[in-house]
């Protein structure tokens, strides 16, 4: 009769060293995802209470957070930064929360690779505020990572935009695309230059 002593590659191994390298395995991967969630103007706090914010979002996983934002040239507009670094965003960004998003197998590599594909999907001349931004990104980040996808609550505004298009509408066309504040600074770059030179 065989114990599990046995050392021959078809021989099956013992209870307690199968139960350890399961273990082991499981331990080598499982790394947090964690969506972190900015406020984008002083107006969320007012309107947050009444389930609509104008929020920025990125998740986190091995020490850097990913996000995306939008910028007037044909390539990727994901991005990292120091994870809850709202400095590094900009003046109008203010750290809300974190929410763990659940764990993953990927590894940094890995990671890294599908932050690149992503970058081929989200350039920075896509982006648009309502049906491309940063919560779509985390979104998609997160399903790819974690399989869930991110609180409706952080991209509601831009739902609420599909539903109510006149919304869009509304809103200043700087603030939705890249492409439409680079053609306003031009213009304005243009006015002033024709100014100095008429005087």
């Amino acid at each position: 009769m065989m114990n599990g002593s046995c050392k021959i590659p078809f021989c099956a191994p013992d209870e307690g060293e199968e139960v350890e390298e399961a273990v082991s395995a499981l331990d080598m991967a499982r790394e947090p995802v964690i969506l972190n969630v900015y406020d984008m103007f002083w107006t969320n706090d007012y309107t947050s209470n009444v389930g609509v914010g104008v929020y920025h979002s990125g998740l986190e996983i091995y020490g850097r957070e990913y996000a995306y934002g939008g910028h007037p040239f044909p390539f990727s507009g994901v991005f990292d930064i120091r994870p809850r670094d709202a400095r590094e965003l900009g003046e109008q960004f203010k750290f809300k929360q974190s929410l763990h998003m659940g764990n993953t197998d990927f590894t940094e590599q890995e990671v890294e690779r599908i932050t690149e594909e992503l970058g081929k999907e989200y350039r920075g001349d896509r982006y648009h505020l309502m049906s491309r931004n940063c919560n779509h990104f985390s979104g998609a980040f997160s399903q790819i990572l974690t399989g869930r996808d991110i609180p409706a609550w952080v991209n509601r505004l831009a739902y609420m935009s599909t539903c109510v298009p006149f919304l869009q509408r509304c809103l200043p066309k700087e603030w939705l695309t890249p492409a439409a504040l680079q053609t306003t600074v031009n213009e304005t770059t243009q006015q002033s230059s024709s100014g100095q030179n008429s005087s």
